[in-house]
């Protein structure tokens, strides 16, 4: 059966206030029992001790060699004292007995049911041979209940031994107490679990609550909605923890948005080219185009045939990638010399715009680990991005340093223009995503390219960003490992 968490966690918190209240009571009921039977040990103790004093110095006062005879002569004085010695407590009281064992005096309340009465034979035999504190006894059937006993022999000199004082208390006096406290902590636990039960119930509540948000928001998302959000209150782990589940919102919302723009731009990137090639085949198989033009639109749909066959190679890459199926060979060799030949490549492009190019390497050759053919395609696609997105006339730079301190070779790839707005800054590195939402300036990319590029960055170990000043440049820069000594064989990562 399905049990909530608020359950859960209130069974488990009422199980450890029982356990601990009974253990409490456990632990203060054997003190207390200890305590009480060792104070009432000490009291038959001392009270037999005056018993056997007192009646030794009435024996040697009044010159008698037997308890019956003092008895009988000075019973109605000796009575009240041992009264006296037994003390006020209603389960304390005293019987004297003679070397038989019968009962001749009695003290303390109730004791007067037993004069004349006998203490058995064994119980006697055990007294003689040493036995004289008796737990839980009844005296082989004297008493109805168990009583304790304290058993001290009385001396006519040092060696004459003319009977014996017992002294009897009630073992179940201390039930009472027991029961008292027992019902004292019950109550007091009684209210501290309601009180914990309140206190759980609205901590529970607090905890459970954005958690409830949480599964509504879940299954909102599973629906396609992403525009719910869970509440934060506090700043608490919970707290913490809805803010995380709102950013995660956000990033899915943002996805999808990208993808939505991804799939539009993919859709149209697909269909331009594809119209455009069916057209002109179409056309030229008609007749429609003179076959003396026959070169010349076989040149554009060879060149959007290009342009669907690099869409297409930018998807698998993309796919190979995040199955983990591409594999980097880690070669040395010279980014200075990669980054000219790309340079001289857009030398056209470059010329169109009359950009002012600047050329800058800290040294004539740089030798960096890394995979040959995935940073040339990283660098070949942030400077041609560069150079689509500056304005005439303005500065264009590529420039390579060694950073000493980080022991990174740093490439930047600056270009004035209309840079990236602050708040697309966050986001061109993500899939799917175009700053130039109008196709404006760029009307071959789909948003795959910046993507590329960081996961081949990441694969590298390395790192890769993007600084702009919107309206003014912008420039992006990536790191790789430096390398003085090539590597005899490639190695795979």
């Amino acid at each position: 059966m399905f049990k909530s968490v608020f359950t859960k966690y209130i069974t488990a918190f009422m199980l450890i206030i029982i356990v601990s209240f009974a253990m409490m009571i456990t632990i203060i009921a054997s003190v207390v029992n200890t305590y009480s039977g060792q104070l009432k040990d000490d009291m038959i103790s001392r009270a037999s001790q005056s018993a056997v004093e007192y009646l030794e110095s009435q024996l040697n006062a009044y010159e008698l060699v037997d308890l019956p005879s003092l008895s009988m002569i000075y019973g109605e004085r000796i009575h009240p004292m041992l009264d006296v010695v037994a003390g006020s407590a209603e389960d304390i009281f005293l019987l004297v007995t003679d070397n038989s064992g019968k009962i001749i005096m009695t003290g303390g309340t109730g004791s007067g049911a037993y004069t004349g009465r006998s203490i058995p034979k064994p119980v006697m035999d055990e007294i003689n041979n040493g036995v004289e504190v008796r737990q839980q006894d009844t005296l082989d059937g004297l008493f109805d209940a168990p009583y304790l006993v304290h058993a001290s022999p009385i001396f006519l000199d040092d060696f004459t031994v003319v009977g014996t004082v017992f002294v009897c208390s009630s073992s179940t006096t201390l039930n009472p107490l027991i029961e008292v406290m027992v019902k004292t902590v019950i109550m007091a636990s009684l209210w501290v679990m309601l009180a914990a039960l309140i206190a759980v119930y609205f901590i529970s509540d607090r905890i459970i609550g954005p958690l409830k948000a949480m599964s509504r928001a879940a299954k909102s998302f599973a629906a396609g909605k992403f525009d719910v959000r869970v509440p934060v209150s506090g700043r608490d782990e919970v707290a913490e923890l809805a803010i995380a589940f709102n950013h995660m919102a956000d990033s899915l919302s943002g996805l999808e948005g990208m993808r939505n723009s991804f799939m539009a731009n993919v859709s149209h990137d697909l269909r331009t080219p594809m119209t455009t090639i069916s057209g002109f085949i179409d056309s030229m198989l008609a007749g429609a185009i003179p076959p003396e033009k026959h070169e010349y639109y076989l040149g554009v749909i060879s060149a959007e045939v290009k342009r669907l066959a690099r869409l297409v190679a930018s998807l698998l890459d993309i796919s190979r990638m995040q199955a983990g199926d591409r594999k980097f060979n880690m070669t040395p060799f010279d980014i200075c010399e990669m980054a000219r030949q790309i340079i001289i490549s857009f030398e056209q492009k470059l010329e169109a715009k009359r950009l002012d190019v600047e050329f800058l390497c800290d040294e004539d050759k740089m030798f960096v680990l890394a995979d040959h053919d995935a940073i040339y395609q990283i660098l070949y696609n942030i400077c041609d991005n560069a150079v689509k997105f500056s304005r005439e006339g303005g500065k264009y730079r590529v420039s390579l340093s060694l950073n000493e301190k980080k022991k990174k070779v740093h490439v930047t790839v600056f270009n004035e223009g209309q840079g990236i707005a602050p708040e697309d800054l966050p986001n061109v590195f993500e899939r799917f995503y175009k700053s130039d939402k109008s196709r404006g300036l760029d009307k071959t990319g789909v948003g795959l390219g910046l993507f590329i590029a960081k996961t081949i960055i990441a694969s590298h170990h390395e790192e890769i960003w993007v600084e702009s000043e919107y309206g003014e440049n912008c420039a992006f820069h990536f790191t790789l490992e430096p390398t003085y000594a090539p590597l005899k064989e490639p190695r795979t990562v």
